[in-house]
């Protein structure tokens, strides 16, 4: 890793500890069409991505690019409004850049969330799939290069990505709440942004993914390379069968994502407390 990154990491995380009362203990990162979590929070500090130093910009139109600190669930979070992502150009290192400032900020557990394409034909648009594991088809590693060895050690275990803990906690608690489409699942990650062909999700499939996206897997190996815990969350927009294939609309995706926000905040609510 160059020190010129490294140094932006560090100048990152001394401007927000000037500008935010206490450490964060979550961190939240919220996708396409899911960025308004944020009118839940209470004491809110809303910073806008082009106000911290070495923070990418955000330049996908639905992504606000403001982090927010303030109190949800009975917790202090960070929440990012929006991401970057590979196919904007940017390095997997860019792409993760605010989670790595985070985690050595302090927050302990990483949220990530994100809207995708269903593979899995059991799946409906609108069903939120819980992470159970991923596969990472990005051609770049965020933890590529020289190692920090105070950020994370050089090789971290990937045995269980996600935490079985939290994991099992947003099942519970969505089944609590008498959500009917909700399961786990394998989500993979692709550069974009072109979007499937049928035998690309024909492929796609047929190696183990339940679900597809361009983006959050940077942002979980560097969460988990900084010790976080993680929780990972996909609204499923929509369903491709590759034997039927129809296409597949930007704004169809926005939407239906939008729609399953309420229910998706719900979830986030109950289970903060729990953390």
């Amino acid at each position: 890793m160059s020190s010129t990154y490294q140094q932006h990491v560090e100048e990152a995380v001394a401007f927000l500890r000037q500008q935010v009362p206490a450490r964060p203990e979550i961190l939240i990162q919220l996708g396409t069409g899911l960025g308004c979590l944020a009118d839940a929070m209470e004491d809110r500090h809303t910073i806008a991505y082009t106000d911290i130093p070495h923070f990418p910009e955000a330049t996908v139109s639905s992504h606000a690019g403001n982090l927010v600190f303030g109190r949800l669930g009975g917790r202090f979070v960070a929440l990012l409004q929006g991401r970057f992502h590979y196919y904007e150009g940017y390095s997997t290192k860019e792409v993760a850049f605010p989670v790595r400032v985070l985690s050595l900020l302090g927050a302990r557990t990483a949220i990530i969330t994100n809207a995708a394409g269903g593979l899995n034909p059991e799946y409906a648009p609108g069903t939120i799939m819980v992470f159970s594991d991923h596969l990472y088809l990005l051609p770049e590693n965020p933890l590529r290069g020289s190692n920090v060895d105070a950020w994370g050690e050089r090789f971290p275990d990937f045995s269980r990505p996600y935490d079985p803990r939290l994991r099992d906690l947003a099942i519970r608690t969505a089944i609590d709440l008498g959500f009917d489409e909700i399961s786990t699942g394998t989500y993979v990650c692709i550069p974009g942004p072109s979007l499937e062909t049928p035998a690309e999700t024909r492929y796609l499939r047929m190696i183990g993914a339940d679900a597809v996206g361009m983006s959050s897997l940077p942002e979980v190996l560097v969460a988990i390379h900084g010790g976080m815990r993680v929780l990972g969350l996909s609204v499923v927009a929509n369903v491709n069968d590759p034997d039927n294939f129809t296409p597949i609309i930007l704004e169809d995706i926005i939407a239906v994502a939008g729609r399953a926000e309420p229910r998706l905040q719900q979830l986030l609510l109950e289970i903060l407390p729990e953390i």
